[in-house]
C-alpha cells in the first residue's frame, strides 16, 4: 500500500510540473506574440538644425508642401499633372553652370539623353554611368528628367546616360522597368559593364533596384556598382520613418498622399510586395556595391536603412548616407550639401567602376 501511495504522490506531482510548465509556456507565448502598445510622443516644436548650411537650413526651414495630399481624380487630371510646367531655362542654367551637355538620343528604343561635361578625367573616359529619375514614377519626364544626371556629371565628371522611361497614365507597370532593362542592354554596347554604374533617387532609385533583380532574373551583366539614393524600395508603406517622420519631411509630407497615389497609378492593381514594385523583398544576393543617400528627415529614411541592412545580410558591400536635417532628396538642390552628396558617390564609383 506504501509502495503504491508513493507511486501516486509522485504522479500527481508530474501532472502537477506538467500543468505549470505549460501555463508558463502559454504565458510566455502569448507575451512574445502580442505587439507592444505605440508609444505616445507629446507635442512638440523642431528648430531648423544650426549644423548644415545657410542655403539647406532654408530648405529645411520651408513649410510642408500645401498639396501632398491632393490626387488627380481623373485621366485627364493625371495627364496634366504628369506633363508638369516647363523647366528649359533652369535646366539650361544648371548645364551651363557646370559645363555639360544634353543630347537626345534613343536607346534600344527608349528615349533617352547623353549628358557629357566639358572636362572629363583620364580615368573617367571609358565609363558611363546610367541614370534612372524620380518623380514618384509619374513626374520628371522629357529633358526635366536629368538634372539629377545633370549633377552627378558636373560634380563626378562622368558621361551620364539619363532615360526617359515611361510613364503613367499611359504607361504604367512593368513599363518603367522594362525601359530602365532595354535601356541597359542597349548601354551594354557602349561600354564595359564593370565600368558602368547604375543610380537614381526616390522612384529611380526603386528602379536602381529592381533593375538588377531583373538582370539578374535575365542573366544579364550587372554593373559595377549602384547608387539608389532615398529609395521607394517598400510601397506597402511599411518602416518606421512613416511614422516617426511623418508631417517632419516638408517634401513628401506623409504616406497616403500623392506620392503614394502615384505609385499606386504606376502599380495597376500589382501586388505591392512583389520585388519589382518593393525591391526591398528581393533577394539582393550577388548585388553589386551600393552607395545609399538619406537624410535624418526623409519620410523615406527607413525604406533607405532597410535596404542597407538588406544588402549588408546578403553579404554586398554597401554605403549609407545619412545627411542632417534633411527631407525626401534635399541633396537634389542648390545647397553646398548636394555637391559633398555627389562627390560621395563619385568616389564610391571611382572606387569599384573599372577603368
Amino acid at each position: 500500500m506504501k509502495a503504491y501511495r508513493h507511486v501516486l504522490d509522485r504522479s500527481v506531482l508530474v501532472l502537477i510540473s506538467v500543468g505549470v510548465a505549460f501555463v508558463f509556456a502559454a504565458t510566455v507565448g502569448r507575451a512574445q506574440t502580442t505587439a507592444p502598445a505605440p508609444r505616445e510622443v507629446p507635442a512638440r516644436t523642431l528648430p531648423v538644425p544650426d549644423t548644415v548650411s545657410p542655403e539647406m537650413q532654408r530648405l529645411i526651414g520651408a513649410p510642408p508642401a500645401a498639396n501632398w495630399n491632393t490626387v488627380p481624380k481623373t485621366l485627364e487630371e493625371w495627364k496634366a499633372f504628369g506633363a508638369g510646367p516647363a523647366q528649359g531655362a533652369s535646366l539650361q542654367a544648371l548645364r551651363d553652370r557646370f559645363g555639360v551637355k544634353s543630347e537626345p538620343m534613343v536607346v534600344n528604343g527608349v528615349k533617352a539623353y547623353m549628358l557629357t561635361p566639358n572636362v572629363i578625367p583620364p580615368e573617367n573616359r571609358n565609363r558611363l554611368l546610367v541614370h534612372l529619375h524620380g518623380g514618384c514614377y509619374v513626374l520628371g519626364g522629357g529633358e526635366a528628367a536629368t538634372s539629377e544626371g545633370t549633377y552627378m556629371a558636373g560634380y563626378g565628371h562622368f558621361k551620364v546616360l539619363s532615360i526617359d522611361y515611361r510613364r503613367p497614365p499611359d504607361f504604367r507597370y512593368p513599363a518603367a522597368l522594362d525601359d530602365a532593362v532595354s535601356a541597359w542592354k542597349g548601354a551594354l554596347k557602349m561600354a564595359d559593364p564593370k565600368k558602368m554604374a547604375i543610380f537614381g533617387t526616390s522612384a529611380g532609385g526603386a528602379l536602381t533596384l529592381s533593375a538588377v533583380l531583373r538582370l539578374k532574373q535575365e542573366g544579364l551583366p550587372l554593373p559595377g556598382a549602384i547608387g539608389p539614393g532615398t529609395p521607394m524600395s517598400d510601397l506597402t508603406r511599411t518602416g518606421d520613418s512613416f511614422h516617426t517622420n511623418f508631417m517632419l519631411d516638408n517634401v513628401l509630407v506623409g504616406s497616403g498622399g500623392r506620392c503614394d497615389a502615384m505609385a499606386e497609378l504606376y502599380a495597376n492593381g500589382h501586388d505591392l510586395k512583389d520585388p519589382m514594385l518593393s525591391p526591398v523583398y528581393g533577394d539582393m544576393r550577388g548585388f553589386p556595391p551600393a552607395i545609399l543617400t538619406t537624410g535624418t528627415r526623409d519620410l523615406l529614411l527607413s525604406n533607405t536603412v532597410r535596404v542597407h541592412r538588406k544588402l549588408r545580410q546578403a553579404g554586398v558591400e554597401a554605403a549609407l548616407e545619412v545627411y542632417e536635417g534633411q527631407s525626401h532628396a534635399h541633396y537634389l538642390r542648390d545647397a553646398p550639401e548636394a555637391k559633398e552628396a555627389f562627390e560621395e558617390i563619385a568616389r564610391f564609383f571611382d572606387k569599384h567602376l573599372g577603368k
